[in-house]
């Protein structure tokens, strides 16, 4: 299974829709997951012509409505419990305790093996105790900066593997910028 990963669309403040490199890269997913900071429901209906799609609210949501909207998502994709949520510690600065406190308060209903969130731009992956933990950064505003290509990160679950890149975003294409296995 091919899972498209984006957060932090912050549309239309940032640019009208999805940039094309996005549809491109998604056009071959089975799902996509939106970690939050929407700001209008229009980008699900844009990210579900693609492929069907589940999305969690962001700090930035209020007053978002879209029936696909929730606060955070806990599913199974082929076998593998994942999780989405917009805020969440970042596993780089909080310790594994931290993190397991936070997994326990907002997945209470489940243990993901996978959690992706979003919130802070910054594409990046980590692997604490054996929980995959990915924010696949924003494809408009990398970094909290100006407008411009971003990022879009990209799961593959196998029957025997879970896999996870991160992209740059150009004007021709992706590239890759980090893979874990």
């Amino acid at each position: 299974m091919r899972v498209g990963l984006i957060a932090d669309t912050h549309m239309p403040g940032s640019i009208g829709s999805l940039w094309p490199q996005v549809h491109e890269a998604f056009r071959s997913v089975d799902c996509i997951l939106h970690a939050g900071d929407l700001h209008v429901g229009e980008v699900i209906d844009e990210l579900e012509t693609l492929a069907p799609t589940f999305v969690c609210a962001g700090n930035g949501d209020y007053g978002v409505s879209h029936p696909k909207l929730k606060e955070v998502w806990l599913g199974s994709l082929a076998g593998v419990q994942v999780g989405l949520v917009h805020k969440f510690p970042t596993p780089r600065r909080a310790d594994a305790s931290r993190l397991q406190r936070q997994l326990d308060r907002v997945f209470a209903a489940g243990d993901p093996q996978v959690v992706i969130y979003g919130h802070t731009h910054r594409a990046e992956m980590h692997r604490v105790e054996g929980r995959l933990y990915v924010n696949p950064g924003s494809p408009t505003l990398p970094n909290n900066q100006s407008t411009r290509h971003g990022t879009i990160g990209l799961l593959e679950i196998s029957e025997s593997a879970v896999s996870v890149e991160l992209h740059q975003i150009h004007d021709d294409g992706l590239s890759l910028i980090e893979r874990h296995d």
